[in-house]
């Protein structure tokens, strides 16, 4: 069977990538300080002998695209990753805190340690980028060298971000959002400890789909203006812990057959605006005067 460009390129260019290691391998520059990783994956052969099986599983996913995968990368590079992690007071996360997200994100790519350069390196690498294609049938796939939204996600005790869809444009490149992906670094993380991603009806209405935030758990989606997602469900871990996951997100120049894409920001679930309504409804009621409520219903019974 003859192959296609696409099919080419990507035979060619996955399996040295996933054989590459992040360490530095040039003789004699091993020094107490650089950590060596044997390499960014625990097992290449699980993503290059099944690219027509996790293109089935993906494809077919309800109630939309995605994968789940667990111990994908290395234990030891991910351990890396999260030591690297900023403190919770520093001031180089950018803080969100509303009714609907508390949550904090790297400010800068510039902010990444060692380990986490050397995983965002291999996330954006050409022969990365071909697989997720080859998989998700999403072509011409770019990264985010500056990580607009990406690289650290830090819940906090306490904090959830309300189910959603995401953000379809790139905040300064113009570039359209297509794929998320989810690197969860919980060590021994309980289901009692919240924080779990749930994937929603495409009308955002019924939570379907459940992922437990555990170490080495990765998930990748599609982002779509109809694809509902979020971590409703508040943390509630012990005091001094927090849910954490890496984030990058890939992108398209357009969308295929659509010119001119109108930018959003995140969009909350309907149910979510219903909730909120009845809230206000019931806090206009409790601030009435009874005497003024008494007289509407005299009203509406006249009527």
């Amino acid at each position: 069977m003859n192959m296609t460009g696409r099919d080419k390129y990507t035979t060619e260019l996955v399996d040295p990538v996933y054989e590459a290691t992040v360490r530095d391998q040039r003789a004699g520059t091993a020094s107490a300080t650089h950590m060596e990783i044997d390499g960014v994956l625990n097992d290449a052969s699980r993503l290059t002998a099944s690219i027509e099986s996790l293109r089935s599983h993906y494809q077919s996913a309800k109630p939309f695209p995605h994968l789940v995968f667990d111990n994908l990368f290395s234990n030891d590079l991910l351990e890396c990753v999260a030591n690297e992690m900023l403190p919770p007071g520093e001031a180089r996360w950018v803080r969100h805190d509303d009714d609907h997200l508390r949550q904090f994100n790297l400010r800068s790519a510039l902010d990444l340690g060692r380990a986490g350069s050397q995983l965002v390196a291999f996330l954006h690498s050409a022969g990365f980028l071909y697989f997720l294609s080859k998989v998700t049938g999403i072509w011409e796939l770019l990264p985010d060298p500056y990580l607009q939204g990406a690289g650290y996600h830090r819940i906090p005790r306490g904090g959830k971000f309300d189910v959603h869809v995401d953000r379809n444009i790139a905040y300064s490149t113009g570039l359209v959002r297509r794929l998320s992906l989810l690197i969860y670094l919980n060590k021994d993380w309980k289901h009692e400890y919240g924080g779990q991603l749930e994937l929603w009806s495409k009308d955002g209405t019924r939570q379907e789909v459940v992922i437990e935030p555990i170490f080495n758990r990765t998930a990748i989606f599609e982002i779509s203006d109809e694809n509902y997602h979020g971590v409703p469900s508040v943390v509630r871990c012990p005091r001094g812990r927090s849910r954490n996951c890496f984030v990058a997100y890939y992108h398209t120049v357009e969308l295929p057959g659509i010119k001119g894409v109108m930018p959003h920001t995140s969009i909350y679930a309907p149910i979510l605006y219903g909730q909120r309504r009845s809230r206000i409804r019931q806090l206009a009621k409790d601030l009435t005067p009874p005497i003024i409520v008494r007289a509407v219903r005299k009203l509406r019974q006249v009527r």
